[in-house]
């Protein structure tokens, strides 16, 4: 009875561990963002993760933040006082992630932050090449306009001072065209806030099978005239500015993957603040892109409360203990 019972015990253990073990691996990083929300994003997200049952999740900021936020209580469960908060964004010599270790990475960083130091900016390219995964989030793809490489794997990208120089608009018209528009320009622009139309322009990918063709954001912003190399890049997921009248008909990569050597790239411009990023919307395109990006495959399937035509849906954020 002893030997049958070590040996029940050794197998439940050696399923958990395996269970625990098949987990994957992501990080987010953070630090520095024109968002003050996004100390608070990064937990969002973290804890949308974990709740799936699909990942372990780890964070690295830089060290000098920068924006840091208003919501004390994230301030705190984020562990913001072992950094330092600046009045403008300076690159932190110590931020060299192991990105080798970790299925996939899920960039927080915004518009205006600095330069990472050029041996982690290589670093994160070999990442790249050789297989790993990125997810960029809303301002993330704001950030770091002289990196050529960075610009490649987001696909494209707004502000900045991103130009005609960064390559072309991209964008949808109304009869479903696809347009590379190459006239001078600044990148990167938005109307008020709002519910955002979208429609889903690649039903059978792993991202999107199952959703339905047209749905709405809960309240978020609708990047426009966002522009980059748009290479080895497929749109998932346009949307349409409601609130600009020189809007209409241009239809707004929203969710996008890109291909950067043997790695993939999910880029989601959703996620400007707490009622966008409580979106179920949101919420389940984040995970399903993340589970892609690291993997090439989504076993998640589409929630119940997933949004309508006609209806936007929520799920109000409550903290873990």
């Amino acid at each position: 009875m002893k030997t049958i019972l070590s040996i029940c015990l050794l197998l439940t253990t050696t399923c958990l561990t395996s269970a625990a073990q098949a987990k994957l691996k992501a990080l987010i990083i953070d630090g520095q963002n024109n968002h003050a929300v996004w100390p608070k994003a990064t937990i969002m997200m973290k804890q949308y993760l974990e709740d799936s049952g699909l990942f372990t999740v780890d964070i690295q900021r830089s060290r000098f933040t920068w924006k840091a936020g208003r919501e004390q209580a994230f301030l705190k469960f984020a562990g913001l006082a072992e950094t330092e908060d600046r009045p403008k964004a300076e690159t932190d010599p110590d931020f060299a992630p192991d990105f080798a270790k970790y299925d996939v990475v899920v960039s927080n960083f915004g518009w205006g932050a600095a330069d990472w130091p050029e041996k982690t900016q290589k670093s994160f390219e070999n990442y790249m090449k050789n297989g790993g995964g990125l997810v960029s989030i809303h301002a993330a793809d704001n950030s770091f306009p002289l990196w050529k490489a960075y610009n490649r794997m987001i696909g494209l990208g707004g502000w900045g001072d991103r130009t005609e120089k960064d390559g072309p608009y991209v964008y949808y018209n109304d009869k479903g065209e696809i347009v590379r528009d190459h006239s001078p320009g600044k990148g990167g622009t938005h109307g008020s806030q709002h519910e955002i139309p979208i429609t889903v322009r690649e039903p059978n990918h792993p991202i999107t099978k199952g959703m339905p063709l047209h749905w709405l954001t809960t309240q978020d912003e609708c990047y426009a005239k966002l522009r980059g190399p748009a290479e080895k890049m497929t749109i998932l997921a346009t949307g349409e500015d409601q609130t600009k009248a020189d809007a209409k008909g241009r239809h707004e990569p929203m969710l996008m993957t890109i291909q950067f050597g043997k790695g993939r790239v999910f880029h989601n411009t959703l996620g400007h603040d707490t009622p966008a990023l409580e979106g179920v919307a949101f919420i389940t395109t984040f995970l399903r892109g993340t589970e892609w990006a690291a993997t090439g495959k989504v076993t998640q399937t589409i929630p119940d409360d997933f949004p309508t035509r006609d209806k936007a849906t929520s799920r109000p954020f409550k903290l873990r203990d």
